[in-house]
């Protein structure tokens, strides 16, 4: 009796490892394939910038849009098809930062310029050019600096 039931369990647990490993995916598409809201943004805020690489990722039920364009820009897109990180390794467009924290910080990092950006919830995050992270709410109002 015990070793049916330790059997059911190992069938059980590999059955969901199967699930799990078959529902969390990147899979790499044609930038055809991505949606048009995606492109549009593309192209407004990246126009010098080509296109390296489109992704979708699955995890679970929930689906991101990973773009990778010329001079190591990755874009990130949840399902609703918003923009939710920007990572770079130069200067990021002033169209994709909000207004109020690229004020913040031209004025207190005149020194700098935004590389990183992304929001998560209720806050926005920046990070600048000399490895300084900045947290904002999401109005853009100046929480912290992390670490």
């Amino acid at each position: 009796m015990k070793k049916m039931r330790l059997v059911k369990v190992v069938v059980f647990l590999t059955l969901s490892f199967i699930t799990t490993l078959a529902l969390a995916q990147d899979r790499i598409v044609p930038y055809s394939e991505i949606p048009a809201g995606i492109k549009s943004y593309v192209a407004k805020h990246f126009p010098k910038h080509n296109v390296i690489q489109s992704k979708i990722d699955m995890d679970g039920l929930s689906k991101q849009y990973e773009i990778t364009l010329s001079d190591g820009i990755e874009l990130t897109f949840n399902n609703k098809k918003q923009i939710i990180e920007i990572d770079g390794k130069s200067k990021l467009p002033d169209s994709v930062i909000p207004k109020k924290i690229r004020d913040f910080v031209a004025k207190n990092y005149p020194k700098n310029v935004i590389t990183e950006w992304k929001i998560d919830g209720r806050r926005q995050q920046v990070g600048l050019d000399n490895d300084l992270d900045l947290e904002f709410k999401k109005n853009g109002d100046f929480i912290k600096i992390d670490n």
